[in-house]
């Protein structure tokens, strides 16, 4: 839903010049947006394991350490946490 909103208003001054006033007018925008990021808005919690993409070597995941920043003891490919790649 796109918000939108619209105000009227009108208004002259006087003077010599044949001034113009500024018009007050008021509107009301609706609309809403919003979105999850990735994981939808979670993480994956504990356990699971990091798996190589390009071999499928499995090694259990450690808390606190992301598996990107491991490396496949068997082919040193990037690592990446299981449910992402099952996602895929």
């Amino acid at each position: 839903m796109i918000g939108s909103g619209r105000g009227n208003g009108g208004g002259r001054g006087q003077g010599n010049g044949g001034g113009k006033g500024q018009g007050l007018g008021s509107g009301k925008g609706l609309g809403s947006g919003g979105g999850q990021g990735r994981n939808n808005g979670g993480a994956f919690g504990n356990g699971g394991s990091c798996v190589c993409a390009k071999c499928g070597e499995k090694v259990a995941h450690q808390q606190g350490v992301k598996c990107t920043t491991l490396k496949c003891p068997k082919c040193g490919h990037t690592m990446i946490r299981e449910e992402l790649l099952n996602k895929k």
